[in-house]
């Protein structure tokens, strides 16, 4: 079985990490706290391929977080990798 992606988009944080409510939020994947938590606590997210439903987990440069059809890449800005 395939899974269509809509897309990947790059996330550039400034510290070592951003918890992953706040990604969320960060990246417009969710309009709120509130449904960033929804989705997470929901079991609708997985970082790095494992399901995540901690609102507070780091993430941090090289995590890639998925939701639905939306996939994150994060990068630190003082990073220079791509995929």
């Amino acid at each position: 079985m395939k899974i269509k992606l809509r897309g990947v988009k790059r996330v550039c944080i400034d510290g070592d990490f951003i918890r992953l409510d706040d990604l969320l939020k960060f990246a417009s994947m969710v309009s709120s706290g509130g449904e960033a938590k929804v989705l997470i606590q929901g079991g609708e997210v997985w970082v790095d391929g494992e399901l995540c439903v901690s609102r507070g987990k780091k993430i941090r440069s090289g995590a890639v977080v998925r939701c639905g059809e939306n996939t994150l890449v994060v990068n630190n800005q003082g990073s220079r990798a791509s995929i």
